[in-house]
């Protein structure tokens, strides 16, 4: 049996009776370091004087949430001693990641539709949203390449180890299966701070969270994730994204598109929930660990989300 201090727990203690705590520190860790990186990039663009929206003020400020992410987790992996290859499971079954595509097919054509229907009640509200421009450097010819890099394939590896990596297997044991996917949701949906976007995320955060649990690997989420962003890159060079980041079809493809990808993601979702792997349940105390070590990533970011309202 795996020693009580050697993952992190401390039955002294009740905060630390649950490895959930380890997934609350490092989310108010990463909250804090993504601040800091976010100062010092500041501090840089002053100092060389680059100018706003231009590539390197955009690529800058991409870098920020990486720095952080990488910084959190290998700092929670270390003192909290947590193992790493509990926290990056990699071994699945191939079928896992069929699903993976199926379910971000969905995601992408079908659910993130919500985010327009939430921009237009944030606008009735007085909400003025970012231009897809605000968001995208220069994609022309080869710059498409450290595009994909950056937003694309920078993302899907630090964001799935700290969100569906550390947290969610910090918090799963204790938290519970269903409860896990929820707050790996939130986590993540917060995390961003992007007011039109927080439906979407969240419901993908929930997602990504559920085919980590089913598949018991962090690998088809990383490839969902990337195929998210990079969709979106593509798309943008490609000269396929209005101004607002929709899709330039006819209503007629539109309409294909939509209910293909909402079979797609429906089919995905009854395949992953009759999966006949085991769901952990809730212990008591493990939510309370949770937010009471993410309390401060929490009220940052919850912060933060709050600015977005305001920031142009």
């Amino acid at each position: 049996m795996e020693n009580a201090n050697a993952s992190g727990m401390n039955p002294a203690n009740p905060f630390l009776r649950h490895n959930s705590h380890i997934g609350g520190f490092a989310l108010s860790l990463a909250a804090i370091l993504y601040v800091a990186a976010g100062l010092l990039v500041s501090v840089i663009i002053l100092a060389a004087g680059i100018e706003e929206k231009t590539d390197a003020y955009l690529y800058l400020n991409y870098l920020a949430a990486p720095i952080a992410m990488v910084a959190a987790m290998a700092i929670t992996l270390k003192f909290k001693k947590f193992p790493v290859k509990r926290a990056y499971p990699v071994k699945c079954r191939p079928k896992y990641f069929l699903i993976a595509l199926l379910l971000i097919y969905g995601l992408i054509f079908s659910v993130s539709w919500i985010d327009t229907g939430v921009t237009e009640l944030l606008k009735l509200m007085g909400y003025v949203p970012k231009g897809s421009d605000a968001y995208l450097p220069e994609l022309s010819g080869g710059l498409v390449v450290p595009a994909l890099l950056v937003i694309a394939v920078m993302p899907a590896i630090f964001e799935e180890g700290l969100f569906r990596g550390v947290i969610l297997n910090a918090c799963e044991d204790g938290v519970g299966t269903v409860r896990t996917v929820f707050i790996v949701g939130f986590a993540f949906s917060l995390f961003h701070a992007s007011a039109e976007q927080t439906v979407y995320q969240f419901l993908a955060g929930c997602v990504f969270a559920f085919v980590a649990i089913r598949s018991g690997s962090i690998l088809p989420s990383v490839v969902m994730h990337f195929i998210n962003n990079a969709i979106i890159i593509i798309f943008a060079a490609c000269g396929l994204l209005d101004a607002d980041g929709n899709l330039i079809l006819s209503s007629s493809a539109q309409i294909a598109l939509i209910v293909t990808s909402a079979v797609s993601f429906i089919g995905g979702m009854v395949w992953l929930i009759l999966d006949k792997k085991p769901v952990t349940k809730h212990q008591n105390g493990a939510v309370k660990a949770f937010f009471a070590y993410g309390s401060v990533g929490i009220a940052i970011m919850g912060i933060m989300w709050i600015l977005s309202f305001f920031m142009r």
